[in-house]
């Protein structure tokens, strides 16, 4: 064993039995979308006074966290989203309307001097009328007033706002027993916010007991929530000070403590709207995670078969190290905090798939030179293989990290969990292959039986597909320009299907509410639809959702419009229970929408530039319309099939760019370094080479990732089954566009351009031919001759 084998062996020991530590003390971060529970995004408006930035949007949080404890809710999540959206999670709960409700009183709280009764409908602005007295200080006669109903439904004459809730400082509510007062609420306000409220009682003072002009208007969201009289006691212009100001009335324990919770959590900087509120049955997360453990244990168990039947014993050591790749990823997951979401948890099982890519490449690589040098020994055709393999491996995991980037940077909510989890995967199967998987064959290597027997080892002999392909060495591009009118074709009608069908925008692209229900006694569409017209919401669009449930669209549904709905179809159906909840405000659903539109622009443009810098221009323009090409056709795909396109299948549609750009990169890396050796060999020769030596790879890592999705798409339900359909039409389209529809680009591409080949490898500028053949010589050869 050599000092470098042995070093990796440490590491890879060192970094499990840490991986396993932290996977037996830590417990995952479930999201909402697992646990069960409403998520609500609240949106920061400006108003005429305050702008809603970063700083009022933090204090607006606070406020809200005050109202939320409130309602007792178990360990609730608020957190500021950029710089005016605020984050609302609240584990378990199943009926957001309460949550709503308190959330909802966005309105600035704000005190109103009464001017007398109202006269006008509620909420209706008129001029004032002229007064027969003197006008209070600081008050206009012609500005305009508003008309509400107080406690008891009496109309009453506002003025304008002289104090707004920011000025309190506090609102208690206490059972006054000395007094006879019963329950009560006191004021505190600020030091300046006292000197108003002087102001206002002691104006409201100078008109008699009983006059409604006495009265003091405390409005919530253009609802009185407390008009009370100025006491008798108090004279005119002196007004109440701020620490001796008490509400009383017939109030009970729980009114005079929800006023004072009004009182003091309404005193919102800023007002909020809903934007967004999603919520997830209990039922319907464990239920994921039972699909989703089953379909990583039946894809990994199908994938480790796979290569251990194609690689043989190297194979069996890569199934190891992607047992240990799963437990690395999970215990980084564990230890970064991450919040595992539906969504992450597909992309966690989708990398087990991933996972093989790199020793695939490896593997291939090592059976190339021990068949082009059959005398050589194991070890030394493994070293050149991961040395060789290193350019494909690195640039394939970066193309994967880039669309990991945009999912995470450019994704919304849940999806933002897949980016993470995808970037995890990546870096976690390069650990696995590069350190784990090499020291594990390295050590195989060594041994004389696996060296000398080398149909055990699993690389000493070129596969069956390699040897056929070999063996027939088809001309694949002799006429290339044919694969690109396949292609084309492919495309139109792809295109037709998006134009004639139609794409179905989920309710996060288009706005309004969609809810899946489940009931104790069968429904079918035709009687949901007809109870659910009969309850008054003739628009809804019912469909049918998983194992028998129903699923209801609507464009502007509230809370309550929701449980009447929900009650519409118990009538016939029993019992029923809330499944999922989607509601999406039409400015949310326009701009993630629009978002949608820029994060693939950005893809576009991301892989583009980094395939420029690592490749030729041709090479990076091909991949670029190869990715293009797979985009169009899972889009048009979906159109055909019906299937909702959502943030989900943004995910998906993100990662098939990742992947696509990945079996390009590989072939042209093979095409780079092929050409570079033979510069005189025609380019449609070399590329006909690139592509059978690389098929190998293309096929059997796409296998491993065609397991996964499989199992997610058969055991995922209907939360997985379109995210694994999405990549399943992706990879398969993939495939056949890194060979057929790029390599032909590039082809077609380089019979204009006048760049030279590309220099041998080794020898590009400014390497000297000494080091040039230094770096390629043997890492077993100590350079000694006879």
């Amino acid at each position: 064993m050599t000092r470098a084998t042995a070093v990796r062996a440490v590491l890879a020991v060192a970094v499990l039995l840490a991986s396993v530590f932290i996977t037996l003390t830590m417990s995952p971060r479930l999201g909402l979308d697992l646990q069960g529970g409403t998520r609500i995004v609240l949106q920061a408006r400006d108003t005429a006074t305050v702008e809603a930035d970063r700083e009022t949007t933090d204090r607006t949080l606070e406020v809200l966290r005050q109202r939320i404890d409130s309602l007792g809710v178990s360990e609730p999540t608020l957190t500021r989203s950029g710089e005016d959206r605020i984050i609302v999670e609240l584990p378990d709960v199943q009926d957001p309307r309460q949550a709503a409700e308190v959330i909802g009183r966005t309105a600035q709280l704000t005190f109103h001097a009464v001017e007398g009764q109202g006269t006008d409908q509620p909420g209706e602005k008129t001029p004032a009328p002229e007064s027969t007295t003197e006008p209070a200080p600081d008050t206009d006669p012609d500005s305009d007033r508003l008309t509400l109903p107080d406690e008891q439904g009496r109309l009453l004459a506002l003025g304008e706002p002289r104090l707004s809730g920011a000025g309190v400082e506090d609102a208690t509510a206490a059972f006054d027993a000395q007094g006879g007062a019963g329950w009560t609420v006191s004021l505190e306000f600020r030091k300046g916010a006292g000197q108003d409220w002087k102001k206002l009682t002691g104006e409201a003072a100078c008109h008699p007991a009983g006059d409604d002009r006495r009265r003091v208007a405390i409005v919530l969201d253009e609802k009185v929530i407390s008009s009370p009289q100025v006491d008798p006691s108090v004279g005119c212009r002196a007004g109440l000070p701020s620490g001796a100001t008490q509400i009383t009335g017939s109030f009970s324990a729980d009114e005079a403590r929800d006023l004072a919770l009004l009182i003091k959590g309404g005193a919102l900087p800023v007002p909020v709207e809903i934007v967004e509120q999603r919520t997830v049955g209990p039922t319907l997360g464990a239920a994921a995670i039972d699909a989703s453990a089953q379909a990583a244990l039946i894809g990994a168990a199908a994938t480790a078969l796979f290569i251990t039947v194609v690689y043989r014993l190297f194979g069996a050591l890569a199934a190891v190290a992607l047992g240990a790749y799963g437990v690395i990823s999970y215990a980084a997951l564990l230890a970064l905090g991450v919040t595992l979401t539906l969504p992450g948890l597909a992309g966690f099982v989708l990398a087990i798939g991933m996972a093989v890519d790199a020793n695939v490449l490896v593997f291939e690589r090592a059976r190339e030179e021990c068949a082009d040098r059959p005398t050589r020994s194991l070890r030394s055709a493994l070293t050149t293989g991961f040395r060789k393999a290193w350019s494909a491996v690195a640039d394939s995991n970066a193309t994967t990290l880039i669309a990991a980037g945009l999912l995470f940077f450019l994704g919304s909510g849940p999806v933002k969990g897949f980016g993470v989890t995808l970037a995890i995967g990546v870096v976690a199967s390069m650990f696995s292959a590069l350190v784990i998987a090499r020291a594990l064959t390295e050590i195989a290597a060594n041994s004389r039986f696996v060296s000398d027997y080398r149909g055990v080892n699993g690389i000493g002999r070129p596969g069956a597909v390699r040897t056929w392909l070999v063996r027939k060495d088809p001309k694949l591009f002799r006429k290339s320009a044919r694969w690109l009118v396949v292609s084309a074709a492919l495309v139109v009608v792809a295109v037709a299907g998006i134009v004639v069908r139609g794409v179905d925008l989920g309710v996060e692209f288009t706005g309004g509410r969609l809810v899946e229900y489940s009931t104790s006694r069968p429904v079918d569409v035709e009687t949901a639809r007809d109870r659910i017209a009969a309850a008054g919401f003739g628009d809804a669009e019912v469909t049918t959702a998983g194992d028998g449930d129903l699923s209801v669209r609507t464009g502007k549904l509230d809370n309550d419009g929701e449980h009447a709905l929900r009650a519409a179809l118990a009538e016939e159906g029993g019992e029923t229970t809330k499944v999922r909840d989607e509601l999406i405000g039409p400015s949310l659903g326009d701009e993630l929408r629009r978002n949608a539109l820029i994060a693939l622009g950005v893809a576009v443009a991301v892989q583009l530039a980094y395939l420029a810098v690592r490749f030729r221009w041709t090479f990076a323009v091909a991949s670029v319309v190869a990715m293009v090409h797979d985009v169009i056709l899972v889009v048009g795909a979906f159109a055909w099939l019906g299937r909702p396109v959502d943030g989900i299948f943004l995910a998906a549609l993100l990662t098939v760019i990742g992947y696509s750009v990945n079996d390009s990169v590989v072939v042209f890396d093979r095409v780079r370094e092929l050409w570079g050796a033979n510069r005189r060999t025609p380019l449609d020769t070399i590329a006909r080479r690139a592509v059978l030596q690389t098929v190998p790879r293309t096929v059997n890592t796409g296998m491993g990732a065609l397991f996964i999705l499989a199992a997610l798409a058969v055991l995922g339900g209907d939360s997985l089954a379109d995210f694994a359909l999405a990549l399943l039409i992706g990879i398969v389209v993939g495939t056949w566009s890194s060979v057929f529809t790029a390599v032909p680009g590039a082809l077609a591409l380089e019979r204009s351009a006048k760049a030279p080949p590309p220099p041998a490898p080794g020898k590009g500028k400014g390497t000297p031919r000494g080091k040039a053949r230094a770096a390629r010589r043997d890492p077993l050869d100590n350079g000694a001759r006879v």
